[in-house]
C-alpha cells in the first residue's frame, strides 16, 4: 500500500505539468503516511504536500506542514516557507528566512532574489527592492523566458512607489521618462502612468492610462473575468487623474462603470470608495463625511501603503472640516504630531499641521486666521506644517518680513541642536528652497548664497562622495546659484557641489558643465578631463542667427520689485487709488460725447458784448440800489459819500499809536440825547 502511494506520487510528479493541485495534495498526504521511516521518500512527499498547499493558497496549512517536518524540511523548503510567510503578511519573518537561507541550490538563488524583492516592496523598502530588480536585469544568467518583461514591470512599479515616497532622487533619470516599450503592454503603460502621477504630470498620465485600458481590453491572453479584474485599478486611476485635472463629469462617468461590490482586492475597493466620496462632497459634504467614517480599515497583506493611508486620513479630516468638526480635527492632529520628538519633514505630517491650523482658525483667512494660529505656534514650535501655514498667510498679506523672521528663528533653533536628525531637518531641500524664495523677494542674494553653501556642504558630508541622497537636487541648484557670484569662495563651493554630482551621476552632462565653469579660472587640471565630453561652441551656436539678433537689439530686463523705490503701505495705497481714480475719470471723459454749444435766441453777432458782464451786479456802473437802506449804503460809499474823519491816539508807555474814528460834534453818547422816552401802555 505504501509503495503504491509513493509510486503514484512519483508518477504524478514526472508529468510535464500539474493542473489538479487538490489531487496532488491528496496523493502527497497519502505518500507521507505511507513513507514513515523512509527518509528520501518521506522528504519528497512532504515537499510535494507543501507545494500543493501553496498552489491552493492554503498558506497557513503550508507553514504547519513545514513545522511538522522539522529542521530538515525547513532547510529544504526555504523558498516555500519565505513565500508562505510573505503571503500571510509576516514580512519580518520572511526577511529573516531569506537572510539566513545559507547555501541553496543555484536553481533557487534567482527565485529567492525575486521573492526578496517582493518582500522588500511590500515592506515599503523600495530602494532595496529596486536594487534587487536592477541586479536581476544586469545578471540574466538562468533567467527564464518572459522574465525580462516581468522585471521591467516590477521595476517601473517600484520607481513609482519611490516617487510617491518622496525619494525621486533614488530613481535614475533615464528610468523616469516613459520609454517606447512601456506602451507595448497594459501593465507597463499602467506603471508608467503611475510614475507620471507621482511626479504630478497628470496630462501624460491620462494618455498612458487610456493606452493601458485599450491594450487590456484588446488582449487575447486573458478571459473576460481576468480582464475585468485587471481593468479595475486602471479605471480607479483614470477617475483619480480626471479629478485632479478638474474633469469631474468624466471622473463620475468612470465611477459608474465600476461595480464596487465586485472588486475582490480590499485595498482597491477602499481607494475607489474614498475617491468617489471626494466627488460626492461637492454636493453633500455631510453625507460624504458619514460614509467616510464607515470605510473599513484594511489589515494584513492587502493593507494600504503608508502614503495611501496618509492621503485617506487627510481626506477624512477635510470632510470633517467641511461639516465644521473643528475641535475634533484639532485634537486628532495634535495627538498624532505630539508623538514625534523632532520636527517631521514628511508631507504626511506637514499636511496634518496644515489641517490643524485650518481647524484652529475655523477656516478663516488673512489677518483673522493669523490671530488664531500665532498663539498655537508658540505652544507647538516643532510643528513644521503649522509654521508653513503662518508663513503662507504672511506672504498672502504681502508682509514677508515676519515670515522670514519666523523661519530664521526656526532654523536657528535647529542649528543649536546636536543630533544628526535635527541637522537633516535644518537643511531639508524644501526648507532651504523656502528660505531662498523668501530672500529673493527682498533681493538678499548674499543670504541666498550663504544658505545654499551651508546646505550643499551638509549634504556632501551626509551622502558621501559617490552615493546619491535627498540632497542631490539641492546640490545642483546650489551650484547654479553660486556660479552667479564672482567671489572665489562661492566658485569653490560650486565646484565642490558639481564634483559630488559628477561622482554620483557620471552621465550628468549638466553637472560636468557646472564643474568646468566653476574651476575654469582657478584649477585647469580639474577641468581638463571633462572638456571632450561637452559640446563645442560651434555646435551650441550652430542654429543662432547673429544678424537677426543684432537687428533685434538689446533686450532690457524689467526692474525687479525689490529694486524699485520702497513706499509706505498707506502712501502706496493712496497713490494706487489716486491713479485708479484718474484713469477712471479719463475713461469717463473719453466716453462722453461732445455736445454742440447752443447760443441764446437773442444773440446778435454784430452787437458788442457788455465789458462789465463778468463783474458782480453791485460793482457795475449801471447798478442802482433799491430801498432806503440800499440808498444809505450807497451814500456812505467813497464815491460821492461823506468821508468819516479819523484821529491818531498815542498809547501809554510809548507802546505805539492807533487810529480811531473821530466822534461827531453832537456830544458824547453817540446820539443818546435823541432817544425817545418809553411811553406808558
Amino acid at each position: 500500500m505504501g509503495d503504491a502511494a509513493v509510486a503514484a506520487l512519483n508518477s504524478l510528479l514526472r508529468g510535464a505539468s500539474i493542473e489538479d493541485h487538490a489531487e496532488a495534495l491528496s496523493l502527497a498526504s497519502a505518500a507521507v503516511r505511507a513513507a514513515k521511516g523512509r527518509g528520501a521518500d518521506l522528504a519528497t512527499a512532504q515537499h510535494a504536500r507543501v507545494v500543493a498547499l501553496l498552489k491552493l493558497d492554503r498558506f497557513d496549512d503550508a507553514l504547519r506542514a513545514i513545522a511538522e517536518g522539522g529542521d530538515a524540511l525547513a532547510n529544504t523548503c526555504v523558498l516555500e516557507k519565505a513565500y508562505a510567510l510573505y503571503k500571510t503578511g509576516d514580512l519580518a519573518g520572511a526577511e529573516a528566512v531569506l537572510r539566513h537561507a545559507g547555501a541553496v541550490p543555484a536553481r533557487l538563488q534567482r527565485g529567492l532574489k525575486h521573492l526578496g524583492a517582493q518582500v522588500a516592496y511590500r515592506a515599503e523598502k523600495f530602494e532595496q527592492s529596486a536594487a534587487i530588480y536592477r541586479e536581476l536585469r544586469a545578471n540574466d544568467g538562468g533567467a527564464k523566458y518572459g522574465e525580462e518583461n516581468d522585471l521591467r514591470i516590477n521595476l517601473s512599479a517600484t520607481n513609482a512607489q519611490l516617487e510617491w515616497q518622496g525619494k525621486g532622487w533614488a530613481v535614475p533619470e533615464h528610468e523616469k521618462q516613459p520609454a517606447r516599450e512601456d506602451s507595448e503592454a497594459f501593465e507597463t503603460s499602467y506603471n508608467a502612468a503611475c510614475g507620471c502621477i507621482s511626479r504630478g504630470d497628470f496630462a501624460q498620465a491620462a494618455v498612458l492610462l487610456k493606452r493601458s485600458r485599450d491594450l487590456c481590453e484588446a488582449t487575447e491572453d486573458l478571459d473576460e473575468e481576468e480582464k475585468k479584474a485587471e481593468l479595475v485599478p486602471i479605471l480607479v486611476q483614470q477617475a483619480y487623474v480626471y479629478t485632479k485635472l478638474g474633469k469631474l463629469d468624466e471622473a463620475a462617468n468612470l465611477g459608474k462603470l465600476l461595480s464596487l461590490d465586485d472588486i475582490s482586492d480590499s485595498s482597491t475597493k477602499v481607494i475607489a470608495r474614498a475617491n468617489a466620496l471626494v466627488l460626492q462632497a461637492e454636493s453633500n459634504p455631510y453625507m460624504a463625511q458619514r460614509l467616510a467614517e464607515s470605510l473599513p480599515d484594511v489589515k494584513g497583506n492587502d493593507r494600504l501603503f503608508e502614503y495611501q493611508d496618509a492621503i485617506r486620513r487627510c481626506n477624512r479630516y477635510v470632510l470633517d472640516l467641511q461639516v465644521q468638526k473643528f475641535s475634533g480635527v484639532q485634537k486628532s492632529t495634535s495627538r498624532i504630531l505630539s508623538e514625534d520628538s523632532l520636527p517631521a519633514i514628511s508631507s504626511a505630517k506637514c499636511d496634518l499641521g496644515v489641517l490643524g491650523a485650518a481647524a484652529a482658525s475655523q477656516l478663516r483667512t488673512g489677518q483673522d486666521a493669523l490671530r488664531h494660529v500665532l498663539p498655537l505656534l508658540e505652544t507647538r514650535p516643532n510643528d513644521l506644517g503649522l509654521l508653513l501655514t503662518v508663513i503662507q498667510l504672511y506672504v498672502q498679506l504681502q508682509n514677508p518680513n515676519p515670515a522670514i523672521n519666523l523661519l530664521e528663528a526656526f532654523l536657528k533653533r535647529l542649528e543649536t541642536a546636536t543630533t544628526p536628525d535635527h541637522a537633516d531637518v535644518r537643511f531639508a531641500p524644501g526648507l532651504v528652497a523656502l528660505a531662498v524664495s523668501l530672500y529673493r523677494t527682498q533681493g538678499r542674494y548674499s543670504a541666498i548664497r550663504s544658505e545654499l553653501a551651508k546646505a550643499a556642504a551638509h549634504w556632501q558630508r551626509k551622502t558621501g562622495p559617490t552615493s546619491s541622497g535627498p540632497g542631490i537636487s539641492l546640490l545642483r541648484e546650489a551650484g547654479i546659484e553660486l556660479l552667479r557670484s564672482s567671489h572665489p569662495a562661492d566658485l569653490a563651493a560650486a565646484g565642490e557641489a558639481f564634483s559630488h554630482l559628477v561622482a554620483a551621476q557620471p552621465d550628468d552632462r549638466a553637472a560636468k558643465a557646472g564643474l568646468v565653469a566653476s574651476f575654469a579660472t582657478s584649477d585647469f587640471s580639474k577641468v581638463q578631463p571633462y572638456l571632450d565630453t561637452l559640446p563645442s561652441v560651434e555646435e551650441l551656436t550652430r542654429g543662432v542667427d547673429v544678424d537677426a539678433l543684432l537687428e533685434a537689439g538689446v533686450a532690457v530686463a524689467p526692474v525687479p520689485a525689490h529694486a524699485q523705490p520702497t513706499r509706505g503701505k498707506k502712501r502706496a495705497l493712496e497713490e494706487d487709488q489716486g491713479v485708479k481714480e484718474k484713469q477712471h475719470q479719463h475713461q469717463q471723459l473719453a466716453a462722453k460725447k461732445r455736445r454742440k454749444r447752443k447760443l441764446p435766441k437773442s444773440y446778435d453777432p454784430n452787437k458788442q458784448p457788455d465789458p462789465e458782464r463778468w463783474l458782480p451786479l453791485r460793482d457795475r456802473s449801471s447798478y442802482r440800489p433799491k430801498g432806503k437802506k440800499g440808498k444809505k449804503r450807497a451814500a456812505e460809499a467813497t464815491q460821492g459819500g461823506v468821508v468819516r474823519e479819523e484821529e491818531t491816539l498815542e498809547l501809554a508807555g510809548g507802546a505805539g499809536s492807533v487810529k480811531v474814528e473821530k466822534a461827531p460834534a453832537g456830544g458824547a453818547g453817540g446820539g443818546a440825547g435823541k432817544k425817545k422816552k418809553k411811553g406808558k401802555k
